[in-house]
């Protein structure tokens, strides 16, 4: 555990409490429920790209439950309006000359967009903004979301019917890009034996302390050889500035300086997560691929060939450690 004050301790135990217990729940998915904890330490968005029944929304539900966060559920369809996101102003019953804002279901502090390439253009425009901001728009008047404010957004990969697909600003905007797959056998076994509803029994972490460790986990140092392997990692993930043909051939366009930034974040939150005093390169390769797989863009050669973005980070990786 970090050396940090009691109270600090106390909060870093219940999220090791929350890690262990979510990961329980979520059987057979611990990978994906550190990159979900770490990405919202780094109080960060996260997009879950899975086909229907592999337990994103009990992920979701199951998070905030234990993480004790005001939470709301939205599902995306193509009529659905920025205002029935954000809220709208209706007249005031008591003086007709004066409007009253009605809070929409985006004032919360973990918001889950459930199919989120269903919303408009529009709608995810007005998305964007909140992710990127902290706050909203409506009628020339700011409204502060509540903080933290973290958007976890979900996308079925299998039909594309009737979806707008996110523009590349947007999916710039989430920390990270999380897959996830089918359990193996052995999960699925056990998840077939279990019990459907089981309740957890922990204690919950109050949305201040969750701010407390986000500070934490963004005031923690990084070693010079850790940001020298983040620079050259994402450096050699782009064609012009690469000295791997590999990358010249297939990639179009690499991850721009917000990702490197995002990578630095989420592995200081990987780092608090696991009692360390600052991240190492580990941290740094264990998560390139969620943080950097939606930032880079792959040519038609490598679309020919089917050539993975994520095959493609491991490569450079493993070519530079």
């Amino acid at each position: 555990m970090l050396r940090v004050d009691k109270k600090m301790s106390k909060s870093l135990e219940k999220i090791d409490a929350i890690n262990k217990i979510v990961g329980e729940k979520f059987f057979g998915q611990k990978v994906i429920v550190e990159q979900v904890l770490s990405s919202i330490l780094a109080s960060g968005n996260t997009l879950l790209v899975g086909v229907p029944g592999l337990g994103k929304t009990l992920l979701f539900q199951t998070l905030a439950d234990s993480l004790n966060l005001s939470s709301n559920r939205i599902q995306c369809t193509p009529d659905l309006m920025p205002n029935d996101i954000l809220g709208t102003e209706i007249i005031n019953q008591k003086n007709l000359k004066e409007f009253s804002f009605i809070k929409g279901p985006i004032f919360c502090n973990l918001l889950m967009v459930d199919e989120i390439n269903r919303a408009s253009p529009k709608t995810q425009s007005a998305l964007l903004q909140a992710m990127q901001e902290g706050y909203i728009t409506v009628n020339g008047k700011n409204f502060d979301l509540p903080k933290p404010f973290i958007v976890l957004a979900t996308e079925n990969p299998i039909e594309q019917e009737g979806t707008y697909p996110l523009p590349e600003a947007q999916l710039d905007r989430f920390l990270m890009h999380i897959n996830i797959t089918y359990p193996d056998e052995y999960t699925e076994k056990k998840i077939l034996m279990t019990k459907s509803y089981k309740q957890l029994n922990i204690k919950k972490l109050e949305s201040k302390n969750l701010l407390e460790l986000i500070n934490i986990s963004d005031d923690l140092p990084i070693g010079e050889s850790v940001a020298d392997f983040t620079l050259n990692l994402i450096r050699h993930l782009r064609p012009e500035s690469t000295r791997f043909n590999y990358i010249k051939k297939y990639i179009k366009w690499g991850a721009g300086p917000r990702g490197g930034l995002a990578l630095i974040r989420a592995a200081k939150a990987r780092a608090l997560l696991r009692g360390n005093l600052s991240p190492s390169i580990a941290d740094i390769i264990n998560l390139a691929q969620p943080c950097l797989r939606h930032r880079i863009s792959l040519t038609f050669e490598a679309q020919t060939e089917q050539i993975k973005t994520d095959y493609l980070i491991k490569k450079v990786c493993e070519d530079l450690n």
